[in-house]
């Protein structure tokens, strides 16, 4: 069992507001009025998600003087942005591909097991007093969380303008992924030093 850290006062402003966001946005995916159109769930139950990304990664800005963490919160605001702009254009066109009642429970037992897992994870006590270390090991954990619901909805009928969204959303996501991972390795490394 992990340690608990005495939290410096910069530290809990910061976790306060990420707590603010993240309870936001457990409460917008996981109360969403369920429909006959897995298109139309998903993508009312992915706003809140991508809104989180950017609003987490505005609460960093305010605190890191770290230039790549900058530099990644600031892409990440510019692609979730971009990816909420084409889900919100397309929401009213999608709601007309439906599915059945089976491929609805499958979806929706998929989802509700990644978004569990994804919401313990993000809600595990900090780490360190270090702003961009907590922020790095939240965002990953809220990317990870991002590509397995796209890669869900891929397995369904669903609308045929949202399928280069999601795979913009994997591709965006996993290539940011793969950047937190390098740059928490050397904040640690630097911190353990």
């Amino acid at each position: 069992m992990a340690k608990s850290i005495e939290l410096s006062n910069v530290t809990k402003a910061y976790l306060e507001e990420y707590q603010r966001i993240l309870d936001k946005m457990i409460q917008g995916m996981t109360y969403v009025t369920i429909t006959c159109s897995i298109s139309e769930n998903f993508i009312k139950q992915i706003i809140p998600h991508q809104v989180a990304a950017i609003k987490m990664s505005e609460n960093v800005l305010r605190y890191t003087t770290n230039i790549p963490v900058q530099n990644l919160a600031l892409e990440i605001i510019k692609t979730s942005t971009e990816t909420l702009e084409c889900l919100e254009a397309i929401q009213n066109r999608c709601c007309i591909v439906q599915n059945s009642e089976y491929e609805l429970y499958e979806y929706m037992c998929a989802y509700k097991e990644i978004t569990q897992a994804m919401f313990q994870a993000m809600c595990a006590p900090p780490v360190s007093n270090n702003i961009n270390i907590n922020y790095l090991r939240e965002m990953i954990v809220h990317h990870q969380g991002g590509v397995r619901l796209a890669q869900n909805v891929l397995r369904f009928c669903i609308c045929q303008e949202l399928i280069p969204i999601l795979r913009c959303m994997i591709d965006t996501m996993c290539q940011q992924i793969c950047d937190m991972e390098k740059l928490l390795d050397a904040l640690q490394d630097c911190e353990n030093c």
